[in-house]
């Protein structure tokens, strides 16, 4: 079953002591591109957090958000230094009444110097905070991932009618094939028939060269490749293992067949349907770079 990359996640958790929230955004990305904002008192699991995010996502662009409030926390997250405020602002006022400067915001002027106010460190998680975070992170990275799946059933359904359009086009051209064959061959005897008749030429020779001819405009080789690569295409659409990247691959495959029919068939019918099933191959890439 396909997945799509895309994805979003939203998970909280509140008690008497403690309120967590987790939000996470996925897109596309040939590997895991995790980006991670928590508390500082958690940024000794970064480590986990990524294990625990591969697991689950596996691959992706991921912004993941942990918010973390202890309810009974009453400490400022801010440190002030009394005694040096007291100093700036006291010498601050002399400075001003030498100069009979205005004494105006010198409690901001004194409050903003330096080493005045700094940040406290936040101390690091203890076990009963962090088994609740993790609960509520893998809460909303199962969310994610059920968004995941739910998007990639929308790509899967899109996948099988670009397939099937691309199909229909195959199928023309199978029926249309003998019909190019046979107005090539009448083309050949009727410019040919007459210059034959009046110059001395072995026909033995030319039949051999015809048969050259109409060896490099057969595309029945490249008929079948194609039919067995969209059938391989349409069998990894329904595998359980992540095939984003071998989806691709298989495009590319298919996309070679389509090109290498119209060149080799050089016909204006034939071109008609190979124009209309590149443009739905192309949408096909553009989406398989979205699964997973």
């Amino acid at each position: 079953m396909v997945k799509s990359m895309t994805g979003y996640g939203l998970a909280g958790f509140e008690n008497d002591a403690y309120i967590v929230s987790v939000e996470v955004k996925t897109l596309n990305s040939k590997f895991l591109d995790l980006s991670i904002r928590s508390p500082k008192q958690f940024s000794d699991k970064e480590l986990e957090i990524r294990n625990i995010v591969a697991k689950i996502l596996d691959r992706g662009k991921v912004n993941l958000v942990i918010e973390f409030s202890d309810k009974a926390g009453a400490e400022l997250p801010i440190a002030v230094n009394e005694d040096l405020f007291q100093s700036y602002y006291k010498t601050y006022q002399q400075l001003a009444a030498k100069v009979g400067a205005q004494a105006e915001d010198l409690f901001k002027l004194s409050l903003q110097s330096p080493s005045v106010i700094t940040s406290v460190v936040e101390r690091s998680s203890g076990s009963e905070e962090w088994e609740l975070v993790k609960n509520v992170l893998e809460e909303a990275l199962s969310k994610c991932d059920d968004f995941r799946k739910d998007e990639g059933e929308v790509l899967q359904t899109k996948f099988m009618d670009n397939l099937s359009l691309i199909r229909g086009g195959l199928d023309h051209i199978k029926a249309y094939d003998p019909v190019r064959k046979e107005k090539i061959r009448q083309r050949i005897r009727n410019n040919f028939k007459d210059w034959l008749e009046e110059n001395d030429f072995d026909k033995n020779r030319f039949e051999q060269e015809l048969i050259y001819y109409f060896e490099k405009i057969d595309i029945t080789e490249e008929i079948v490749r194609l039919e067995t690569h969209l059938n391989y295409f349409e069998k990894n659409l329904n595998d359980d293992n992540h095939q984003g990247k071998k989806l691709g691959f298989i495009s590319q495959e298919i996309g070679r067949e389509i090109n290498t029919i119209g060149s080799k068939a050089n016909d204006a019918d034939i071109q008609q349907h190979v124009v209309i099933m590149k443009d739905e191959l192309e949408k096909i890439k553009e989406q398989s770079l979205n699964i997973l």
